[in-house]
């Protein structure tokens, strides 16, 4: 793992000349929120901030995408033929991203790139960014990525990892990718004696902060059957209103609805966002909701993150403890303290 340092003063230049050569993502400061977004000068660019609200998982997966176009116009041979939108693949980097948004790419690659089909747009996008991380020296209160498989520092899904020293960032490549990123950047100085050892120091002081908040341990043992009825459910769906705000702000959340809009000859075929906790979202032609109920819906989200897809793939559960849902939940529901309720039921008393 090569390593550089780049002093504070010198970012900005730095990130004008990766904007010269790439396009740039990362956190800017609109109205109250950090998001993602396109860099269009280096002051843009705000390192300054703890998370973002939204996670930058729309950068791969849009909120809203015109997948085809089509026309409907009488006569015209290519009448009701779907044509692909063209989308920008152009080398890209997300500057800024925390390591558990960048470790939720890799669980979501298990439902955009499989054995049976790949996402193309899903698998480009992929290919063509380089993902640039910052550590979290401060984890927010309701962080909890130690207990989900990932870590303030963790490096497993990221090209480069930024440390922010107080007077500079010790840039860490972690890939091929990020070693030819770093190799390419002018402005980069050898690192200081001390730097390598302060950034192991913060690691270990993030860490610490978080703790195990959790241990799902006995949930792998207990049947799927007996947790699905067990009766502390009734007690984790009373306070919820189905809004969507857990799904849409979760970077693990992939799922979407295809629907196609027809203005007089002119059509689209758009990709929008969907959520398991809405009504409609398992409402069959036939008229039959297997989830008509908001018990059923709720008991779906975390039955399937912190239960089905441990089972299905044995790699972890399907969340990267970034808190968003714990923070913005108007209900104040914790998915930390469901998977406590979860663990517990499993326990079998002496």
């Amino acid at each position: 793992m090569s390593e550089t340092y780049v002093s504070k003063e010198k970012l900005p230049g730095i990130v004008e000349q990766l904007m010269g050569t790439h396009r740039v993502f990362g956190p800017i400061l609109k109205g109250q929120y950090h998001q993602f977004a396109l860099l269009e000068e280096s002051a843009d660019l705000d390192l300054a901030f703890r998370n973002t609200r939204l996670s930058p998982k729309a950068l791969f997966h849009p909120h809203s995408e015109r997948m085809f176009e089509f026309t409907l116009e009488k006569g015209n041979p290519d009448a009701g033929i779907l044509k692909e939108v063209p989308k920008d693949y152009r080398s890209r980097i997300v500057l800024g991203i925390r390591p558990c948004d960048a470790y939720a790419f890799k669980l979501d690659d298990r439902n955009f790139i499989t054995d049976q089909f790949k996402d193309p747009w899903w698998v480009q996008r992929r290919e063509s960014t380089t993902l640039v991380g910052l550590a979290c020296n401060d984890p927010c209160s309701t962080c909890f990525c130690t207990s989900a498989g990932s870590g303030p520092f963790d490096t497993s899904s990221l090209d480069v990892l930024l440390v922010d020293l107080g007077e500079g960032y010790l840039l860490q490549a972690v890939t091929h990718k990020g070693e030819q990123l770093m190799g390419d950047l002018a402005g980069g100085e050898s690192v200081p004696e001390h730097c390598t050892e302060q950034a192991a120091a913060l690691k270990q002081s993030a860490e610490a902060q978080l703790g195990i908040q959790f241990n799902l341990d006995p949930v792998k043992q207990k049947s799927m059957v007996e947790l699905f009825d067990a009766p502390f459910w009734e007690d984790v769906q009373f306070s919820c209103i189905n809004c969507g705000t857990c799904t849409f702000l979760c970077p693990t959340c992939w799922c979407f609805d295809i629907q196609d809009e027809v203005y007089q000859s002119r059509g689209e075929r758009i990709r929008i966002w969907d959520s398991c906790m809405f009504p409609l979202f398992t409402l069959h032609g036939a008229g039959h909701n297997p989830r008509d109920q908001k018990l059923k819906r709720v008991r779906q989200r975390f039955m399937h993150k912190l239960k089905y897809y441990p089972d299905k793939y044995a790699d972890g559960i399907a969340c990267v403890g970034c808190g968003r849902c714990v923070q913005h939940c108007p209900v104040n529901i914790d998915i930390r303290q469901v998977a406590r309720l979860m663990a517990e039921s499993c326990v079998c008393p002496v």
